[in-house]
C-alpha cells in the first residue's frame, strides 16, 4: 500500500513542495493576461423579476393616489412594523429557552407531513387545495 501511495503522490500533489523537487510556477504574465479579457454584456428585454416589481411599486402608488385617508395609511405601515419586530423578538426568546425549539421543531415537522400527505400526494387533492387558495383571492379581487 505504502508503495502505491509513493508512486502515485507525485499525480496527485502538484503545486506544493516535496522533499526531492520543487514545482514549477505559473509565470506572473499569465495570470495578468487573463485578467486582461473582459466581458462585457448588455442585457435586452425585460425581466420577469424587474416587471413584478414595477407592477408592485405601481400597485402601491395606486393605492396611495386613491386613499383619502393617507394618515391612516401610514399609521397602518407603522403598525405593520411594529408587529414585524415584536414578533421577531418573541421569536428570538422563545429560540433561546432550552425545550422549547426542539419541541416547535418536530411540530413543524409532523405538520409538513400531514400537510404533504393531505394536500400533495394525490391529484385530487392537489386541486382541492388549488381551489381554496383560489377562492379567498377572488373573494379579495371580486372577482
Amino acid at each position: 500500500m505504502a508503495s502505491i501511495t509513493a508512486s502515485l503522490s507525485p499525480l496527485f500533489v502538484q503545486g506544493r513542495k516535496t522533499p526531492s523537487r520543487t514545482v514549477q510556477k505559473l509565470p506572473a504574465s499569465s495570470f495578468r493576461e487573463r485578467q486582461s479579457h473582459a466581458f462585457v454584456m448588455k442585457a435586452s428585454g425585460e425581466s420577469s423579476e424587474s416587471s413584478t416589481s414595477l407592477t408592485i411599486v405601481k400597485s402601491v402608488q395606486n393605492i396611495w393616489d386613491k386613499s383619502e385617508d393617507r394618515l391612516g395609511l401610514i399609521g397602518l405601515g407603522f403598525a405593520t412594523v411594529v408587529v414585524l419586530w415584536t414578533s421577531l423578538n418573541l421569536v428570538s426568546a422563545i429560540d433561546r429557552l432550552p425545550l422549547i425549539p426542539s419541541a416547535l421543531e418536530l411540530i413543524g415537522v409532523l405538520f409538513s407531513a400531514w400537510f404533504t400527505y393531505r394536500y400533495l400526494l394525490f391529484k385530487p387533492d392537489r386541486e382541492e387545495l388549488i381551489q381554496i387558495i383560489k377562492k379567498p383571492i377572488s373573494d379579495i379581487l371580486g372577482q
